[in-house]
C-alpha cells in the first residue's frame, strides 16, 4: 500500500460539477516540515495555493498559482538562503492509464508534461501542488555570496588551463 503524501488534499471526482470550483490551499507546519526533509530544503516556512477546478469531457483541469517562502542551500557556500517563488500552473488530470498492457510505443508532447493520472475516483490536489513546488525549484541555486566566494576560491580560466599548470612549475624552478 502506497504512503500517504505529506500534503495531501483529495476531491472526489463526485463532488466536482460542471461548472468551474475555486478554492485555496495551505500547507499547515508540520506538512511543510515534511515537504521540506522530501526535498532537502532547510525550511518551507509558507506554501499555498489558489487555483480553480473544471471538469471536462476527459480530464480535469486544475489551474492556478501557488506561492511559497522557503530556503534553499546554495551549490557553491552550502549556505542557506531565502527563496520566494510563485508559479502559475496548468495540470490535466487523467484516468489512470494502462500502460502495461499498450504494445506500442507512446510518445509524450510538451501538452503531455503536466499530466497527473488520478486512480479511485479521487484527486490528491495537494500532491499536485507538492509536485509542482519541486519542479519550480532553482535545480542549482545560487546564494547572495556565491560569486564573491567563486572568485576567491575557483581559478580563472587561464589558471586552471594546461599553461597555468606550467607557470605554476615554473615558479618552482630555481
Amino acid at each position: 500500500m502506497m504512503e500517504q503524501p505529506e500534503f495531501s488534499r483529495i476531491v472526489r471526482l463526485s463532488e466536482i460539477g460542471s461548472t468551474a470550483r475555486s478554492g485555496e490551499l495551505s500547507a499547515d507546519e508540520e506538512e511543510r516540515k515534511k515537504l521540506a526533509r522530501r526535498f532537502d530544503l532547510p525550511k518551507i516556512s509558507r506554501l499555498e495555493a489558489s487555483y480553480s477546478l473544471l471538469a471536462g469531457e476527459d480530464r480535469i483541469g486544475f489551474t492556478g498559482q501557488l506561492e511559497s517562502d522557503l530556503q534553499q542551500r546554495c551549490v557553491v557556500t552550502g549556505e542557506s538562503f531565502q527563496v520566494r517563488l510563485r508559479e502559475d500552473f496548468d495540470i490535466a488530470f487523467v484516468p489512470e492509464l494502462d500502460i502495461a498492457s499498450a504494445e506500442e510505443e507512446i510518445e509524450l508532447t510538451e501538452e503531455d508534461c503536466d499530466i497527473i493520472e488520478y486512480e479511485n475516483g479521487q484527486l490528491d490536489l495537494g500532491e499536485a501542488i507538492a509536485q509542482t513546488l519541486y519542479l519550480a525549484l532553482d535545480p542549482f541555486p545560487r546564494g547572495p555570496n556565491a560569486d564573491a566566494v567563486a572568485q576567491e576560491v575557483l581559478k580563472s580560466e587561464e589558471e586552471a588551463g594546461p599553461f597555468g599548470a606550467l607557470a605554476a612549475l615554473k615558479d618552482k624552478l630555481p
